[in-house]
């Protein structure tokens, strides 16, 4: 009986995700994605931030009294190294800035900064609402929380410099999570979706959506928790990694052509 709960509510979560894309996809491109590579990822890991960084795989997960940041080595999915973060938070999104990891709280309105070889906190700061997904360009910080605003931080201040809301269409594109800065675009899953838009960061235009749509590995118990939320960008060999919250698999995928502005059938 809990089984079938769980499915019939994961059923109506992906129903709800896919009538909510359909609504905002309007005329914008939609691409696909071809998988060129999978790997082992811890599947107790509630991944709530990725990033690759000089062949490292850093990540930030989360959940009460079990959020951490870790090392992991991209091939096998062996964890490094691990810190635990205190119980009271709950972590959310990770991006490096210069010498430091720097990592965002749900609700806490409190981040981290931390030294990457040892993953030793070093110092915290303020910001006010939620902390959802982090990235950056090459000069600001861009934190989401949740809304379709993005917020550009002074990345050595912390203030907020710039807010950016993000539309699809003249359509407002809400629960704006994970986030990825790539060759100009800033990357966002939105949550409970199988969608990444690929936003313009000068005028918040989603430019095209990324639909991953079966990418999610099948043999997983369903969990409703277990959704897309993991974006990291190899900038030296321009490889894409994705993957999820308690996903046994990080996959390395290819963006394929974005050949027609039509809405792709997701039934």
């Amino acid at each position: 009986m809990k089984r079938f709960a769980a499915v019939a509510c994961l059923l109506w979560m992906l129903t709800l995700a896919q009538g909510v894309f359909a609504a905002w996809a309007g005329q914008t491109p939609v691409c696909g994605y071809e998988v060129l590579n999978q790997y082992p990822h811890d599947p107790r890991a509630f991944t709530q931030g990725l990033i690759f960084d000089q062949g490292v795989l850093y990540e930030s997960t989360g959940r009460w009294h079990e959020s951490s940041i870790r090392k992991v080595d991209l091939t096998t999915g062996e964890i490094l190294l691990q810190k635990e973060v205190a119980g009271t938070f709950f972590a959310e999104g990770l991006t490096r800035w210069k010498q430091h990891l720097i990592q965002l709280t749900w609700q806490a309105e409190q981040g981290f900064f931390y030294t990457p070889d040892t993953l030793d906190e070093v110092r915290t700061f303020k910001y006010e609402g939620e902390g959802w997904g982090l990235t950056h360009d090459d000069q600001f910080l861009i934190m989401s929380n949740g809304s379709n605003v993005l917020q550009f931080l002074d990345p050595q201040t912390l203030e907020v410099k710039r807010s950016l809301a993000v539309f699809d269409q003249a359509r407002p594109v809400e629960r704006l999570n994970e986030l990825e800065y790539i060759n100009g675009e800033i990357f966002a899953n939105i949550w409970r979706s199988n969608f990444i838009a690929r936003i313009n960061p000068e005028t918040g235009e989603v430019n095209s959506w990324l639909n991953l749509i079966g990418i999610k590995p099948r043999q997983m118990t369903p969990d409703p928790q277990a959704v897309l939320n993991g974006i990291a960008y190899d900038a030296e060999q321009g490889r894409l990694f994705i993957t999820g919250k308690l996903w046994p698999q990080l996959f390395e995928i290819r963006i394929t052509d974005c050949p027609s502005a039509a809405m792709p059938n997701i039934d």
